[in-house]
């Protein structure tokens, strides 16, 4: 029974730290680079989208230029 629980205790350390034996990225560099622009478009996607949402893309009526935001 002892045995078994430090079996358990090993197996949960190791699975805790699997993404320090396991890397998200690969190891060539043009891979990687790859990888690396698509998890930032992924995030600049989400900011421009909670933006969006909120209204944040709208051009301000506070501004000494007034904008009418229809195509000029």
């Amino acid at each position: 029974m002892r045995r078994l629980m430090q079996i358990m205790v090993l197996a949960g350390c190791l699975t805790t730290t699997v993404g320090c034996f396991v890397p998200i990225y690969s190891a060539r560099p043009e891979r990687r680079v790859q990888q690396l622009l698509f998890t930032s478009d992924d995030l600049r996607a989400m900011v421009d989208e909670w933006e969006r949402f909120w209204f944040m893309d709208s051009p301000s009526h506070l501004t000494p230029i007034r904008t009418h935001g229809g195509i000029l």
